[in-house]
Parts: C-alpha cells; structure tokens; sequence
C-alpha cells in the first residue's frame, strides 16, 4: 500500500480559507488555483470541506467541485452540509469521487450504510472532528467543530466502520491549524481499532508530523492544509495568481510572519521525498523520482 498525501482545502463561499481549530478563518485565495497546483504538484487525492455548510442546511460546493473536476485527474474527496442520499449523489454528479459524512452520520447512523449500499463503501468518508476531554478520552463535535455530540470519538470510529464506511478521516480540533503535529495517541487508537483506512488531519507543521502520523499514528494517509497553504501562497504569488486577495488584505497576516508560528511551509513533494527518505512507499512524480 502506498502511503497518501491529500491537501484540505476548507472553502467558504468562493474562497479557501484557513483558521486553527476551525475558528478564525482567513481568505487565502481561489480553491480552483490551489487544487491545479496541488495536482500539478502531485496530491494523491484532494479533500474539499464546505466550511459554513451547517448555516445553510446543504452542501454549496457544486459549482467548484464541477470545475474542479474537469480540470484533475485525481480521487475528489467533498464534504459539508450533507445529509441524505440524495445530497450525495448531487455532488457525485458534479464530479466528486467520494463524499465525507459527519453531521448527519452521528445524528443519523443509518445513513452510512444507506449511503455504501447506494454508492459503494469506497464512496464513502466518515470525518471525526474529535477534541480531547478531561478524562482523556475524546468527544466526537459536529457542524464544524461548533456542536458537542456527548458521542466517544474512538467508539464511533469503530461503529462508523460497521456501518459500512470506507475510509475515517480523523481530525483532531485541538491541534487543527496549530502546525504542533497530529494528535498521535487519537490516531493509533482509532487505527488500532478499524480494519479501514485512516486519514490523519489536523496539525500537520512540517514533513516530520506526517511521518511521525504514519509511523507512530499507524495513519494510512495524511491530510494536510497550513504547511502546504503558506507554501503555495508564495509560489502563486511569484506567478502572479492570487493577486485580487493581496488586495483585500486578507493575507497581511502571512506576510507579518505570524501565520508562520509553528509551521514550516513545504510543498507536496518534500512531504514525499522525507517520508521515503524513511522507508515509506508514496506515489512520486516522475520528475521527483
């Protein structure tokens, strides 16, 4: 099996945006330009996550995702706002290849295997937006991070996969845009406990935390957002894209070097090139090999 690395891209509206613990997000610029260059760049797959889907009761990813989707060639991953059967074959239609089932899979478990029966359970993606408790333990949250369940995260992994979900991605609150590293001991007792894939999301700083999700994390992919976000920015900015954001001055905060803290922004390929440097099998660009 070889190891995957899949860019998140969280998008409000038109734009991709970018906070920690899913709050205070910033506009970094157009989703479409970052998913060409992530393709070019060679991502595994791509994860879109509609970020206000919970305001609006439904997925507004349509639009992006057929464009999208016309111009790569590679497994599209879309998640937000869906609820139903029906939401999910929608967005099939406009291109994804599979879909990421959160909200509505804790309030309603049945839809997991409405939705693999229907589709396939390789279709199907269950995201855990988990936050550790006092006791240890780790609470599964919904609408973005913005509602408590009461739901064990570990314990509905494991029910998810019953269920008939394909893949878990798993995503850890406290260190999701922190660039501090993936929650490793969330990562090794989900993975420990599932005979499905498991995606590691949420704090990834430098090619070492993939590694470190890999190894220690016992992941099966990484998702990756800030440290390849930070990167791109200034690389489409040498190509003079993205520049109608530089405008609304959405970006100062980058060039302060603050959104730099804890993160050490790098591309796709040095992400690859550091976990076979380790001994673990990736699919690299031919140019890369």
């Amino acid at each position: 099996m070889k190891y995957r690395v899949i860019p998140r891209l969280d998008i409000k509206g038109p734009n991709l945006v970018k906070g920690i613990h899913f709050e205070g997000l910033r506009v970094l610029g157009k989703p479409e330009d970052f998913a060409q260059y992530y393709y070019e760049q060679g991502a595994d797959e791509l994860f879109f996550q509609d970020a206000v889907a919970s305001l609006y009761d439904r997925n507004s990813l349509h639009a992006i995702v057929e464009k999208t989707s016309s111009q790569i060639f590679i497994p599209l991953c879309v998640g937000g706002g869906l609820r139903s059967v029906d939401d999910i074959r929608e967005v099939l239609r406009a291109g994804a290849d599979k879909i990421a089932l959160n909200t509505a899979a804790i309030k309603r478990p049945e839809l997991i295997r409405e939705a693999s029966v229907s589709f396939g359970s390789s279709t199907i993606v269950v995201s855990i937006e988990a936050i550790r408790r006092d006791n240890g333990r780790w609470e599964a949250l919904i609408e973005y991070g913005r509602e408590t369940t009461g739901v064990d995260a570990a314990e509905w992994a494991v029910r998810a996969a019953e269920l008939g979900a394909g893949e878990l991605m798993v995503t850890s609150i406290d260190q999701e845009g922190t660039g501090k590293g993936f929650d490793l001991e969330l990562l090794k007792t989900i993975s420990e406990s599932v005979s499905i894939p498991v995606i590691a999301g949420g704090g990834c700083g430098n090619p070492e935390d993939a590694v470190r999700a890999i190894d220690e994390g016992r992941a099966d992919a990484v998702s990756v957002a800030a440290a390849l976000h930070y990167k791109t920015l200034e690389n489409l900015a040498a190509q003079s894209v993205n520049r109608e954001y530089e405008l609304e001055g959405n970006i100062e905060f980058l060039k302060t070097g603050r959104g730099y803290t804890n993160v050490q922004p790098c591309t796709i390929g040095e992400i690859k090139t550091t976990m076979q440097r380790h001994g673990l099998d990736c699919r690299m660009k031919a140019s890369d090999a």
